[in-house]
C-alpha cells in the first residue's frame, strides 16, 4: 500500500469518525434511551481513532533511516 492509498483510507476513516461523532451527539441531544447503541457507537469511534493514529504514524518518515 503506497502513501496515496494510505492517505485515501485515512481520509475515509476521518469522515466516518466525524459522522459517528455527529450521530452520537444527535442521539444524546434527542434524549435517546438506547444506551447500548450509544455505547457501541462510542466504542466504534474509539477504534477508528486508534486506526487513524496508526495510519498517521505510518505516514511520518522514519528519521533514523
Amino acid at each position: 500500500m503506497d502513501d496515496a492509498d494510505l492517505n485515501q483510507w485515512l481520509e475515509e476513516l476521518r469522515v466516518e469518525h466525524r459522522d459517528l461523532d455527529q450521530v452520537i451527539l444527535h442521539l444524546l441531544g434527542a434524549g435517546h434511551h438506547d444506551a447500548m447503541r450509544v455505547q457501541r457507537l462510542k466504542k466504534r469511534k474509539l477504534k477508528l481513532k486508534d486506526m487513524i493514529a496508526k495510519l498517521e504514524s505510518k505516514l511520518i518518515p522514519d528519521l533514523d533511516a
